[in-house]
């Protein structure tokens, strides 16, 4: 575990973009790593007059393939979805108590918490503008609930400052927003702002940094009852004859300064889509690929693994396997053991991520091929941590939230869901991406949760007593996805993009790759309803 290096994060990185290039440059990073873009989903599409007797097969379960198949068999195609595993969703996947699946390399990973406790092993929470997802929800009757990104009563965390003691996120920003208008202050004062501002907006400008940073007579930002009301007490009001209030203590700038917390504020108040408010399944994530899944049961057939993928004039033919007897071999000749099949179709919409759909023979053109091979995947890592009771919230009064650290855990996110009750509860121990996420992706499923543990317990104490079961996963040792997002660049857009999502004759792809919000559900839905609308146009046209 002393070998999982701190290495900077995605966010990190936006915040030194930020800080160097300017907002411009941090957007456009930010809508390239699928942070800042907003769904351009308006209304339920209406596709109608199918050519008759025409056929689609879709490949993949997953949100995108699932939406182009409700939608197309509303157009009269009969539809025909194949899915390598036993569940429809993909990426939408809730891990619930008695759960458990095999990784490469064969290890197994189990989810033993108590009934009615869950872990999302990939999505997690729903950006309020993803209007497309709360469409089909509000559609297929998945029941939403608050998801609670940012509490000021959770912690911003660095192992060589304050001791390794974590701070109150409201503190910092109160502190930050105190400094900052101190500092503003006495430039206008000083007349360093006389160019910029009239002598009544000056008057106008103090007044204001007087309120909002909570500054004194004198436009200075120090202890005060005024300070307390804003980043809290270390002695409460009471009643009675209880003690007399006391405010806490700001953090001294320079302390402040030096651990670089500013930037873990970014998460919640400049990424356009972790902004309030955020909103999760009930039950959880799951039950969105649980509903789509629902809805077109009659047309998937599970334990399907694809072999080989043929266009031809007419067609498209698709060879695949039982699924549950080729797992741990992709080996051609243990697929001809296996029993191969094959289904005919006219068309062939294919939502398989481009990391095993590289692996696959496939007739494509060579503009796909490369388009194909010109996306790499992203590493990614969770660690879902059960304690015995909910000890965040009764002895720390945390309700939801994150707190950031720089440890390789990156992240502990709090449950938004069943607040107040007692018993068990879920935490999201760990969340990493890039070098860090190498390094989890290397350890067994059991090593990951103790080093969650290991991290974990320098912010949370509580940690060792209550620790009750454990589960993960790990995005590169997942077999169905052998990754957890397609990556694109400015330059690999302009160049492969278009050849990605065109049709390529009888076939077109779709998923979240296929969009301009990798990793988000919304990528995928509105890539399959994209999809499916240029099929069904191109498929009319030809009769």
């Amino acid at each position: 575990m002393k070998d999982l290096l701190h290495s900077p994060t995605r966010r990190q990185l936006l915040s030194m973009i930020g800080k160097t290039a300017g907002a411009t440059a941090m957007y456009q990073a930010m809508t390239t790593l699928g942070f800042a873009s907003e769904s351009s989903f308006q209304k339920e599409i209406d596709l109608k007059g199918a050519p008759a007797g025409a056929s689609i097969v879709i490949l993949g379960a997953g949100l995108g393939g699932l939406t182009a198949a409700y939608e197309l068999r509303k157009a009269g195609y009969k539809v025909t979805v194949l899915e390598y595993q036993n569940r429809g969703g993909g990426r939408s996947w809730t891990l619930n108590s008695g759960d458990k699946y095999t990784e490469l390399g064969g290890e197994e990973v189990t989810c033993d918490f108590e009934k009615g406790n869950y872990f999302n092993g990939g999505p997690w929470r729903l950006p309020v503008h993803h209007y497309a997802v709360f469409h089909y929800c509000k559609k297929f009757n998945v029941v939403l609930q608050p998801f609670i990104q940012t509490n000021d009563r959770a912690y911003l965390h660095r192992t060589n400052h304050f001791n390794g003691a974590p701070q109150r996120l409201g503190d910092v920003q109160s502190d930050i927003r105190g400094y900052v208008s101190e500092l503003l202050s006495k430039a206008v004062n000083k007349g360093s702002l006389d160019d910029t501002v009239t002598k009544e907006d000056k008057e106008k400008l103090l007044e204001g940094l007087k309120g909002w940073g909570v500054l004194n007579t004198d436009y200075r930002y120090v202890k005060s009852h005024e300070t307390g009301k804003h980043r809290g007490y270390s002695v409460y009001p009471g009643g009675g004859l209880m003690p007399d209030a006391k405010p806490s203590t700001p953090i001294p700038m320079d302390k402040l300064l030096s651990s670089g917390m500013w930037s873990d504020l970014y998460n919640n108040y400049t990424v356009h889509v972790h902004q309030p408010a955020m909103f999760q399944p009930v039950g959880g994530m799951g039950k969105i690929g649980d509903a789509f899944t629902r809805e077109c049961r009659d047309m998937i057939q599970f334990n399907a693994k694809v072999t080989k993928i043929h266009q031809d004039e007419t067609g498209v033919t698709v060879d695949y396997v039982d699924a549950n007897n080729s797992k741990g071999s992709n080996s051609e000749s243990s697929n001809l053991t296996s029993g191969v099949k094959s289904i005919r179709a006219d068309w062939c919409i294919c939502n398989i991520p481009l990391s095993v759909l590289t692996q696959i023979d496939i007739n494509v053109s060579e503009p796909m091929k490369q388009a194909m091979a010109a996306v790499p995947y992203d590493s990614s890592y969770k660690v879902g941590l059960e304690f015995k009771r909910r000890f965040w919230e009764e002895d720390e009064w945390i309700y939801g939230g994150i707190t950031y650290t720089d440890l390789p855990i990156t992240q502990i996110s709090y449950p938004s869901q069943d607040l107040f009750t007692s018993g068990s509860g879920v935490l999201l121990g760990a969340y990493g991406f890039g070098e860090a996420s190498y390094k989890f992706n290397a350890l067994t499923p059991k090593e990951r949760i103790s080093a969650a543990l290991a991290y974990g317990k320098q912010i949370h104490p509580q940690y060792t007593k209550e620790f009750r079961a454990g589960t993960s996963v790990a995005w590169h040792r997942i077999p169905w996805s052998l990754g957890c997002y397609g990556i694109w660049s400015e330059s690999s857009r302009q160049q492969y993009y278009e050849s990605l999502c065109s049709i390529d004759h009888r076939i077109v792809l779709t998923g979240e790759h296929c969009s301009h919000i990798p990793a988000w559900q919304e990528g995928a839905i509105l890539s399959g309803l994209d999809a499916a609308k240029r099929l069904h146009q191109k498929a009319k046209k030809l009769g």
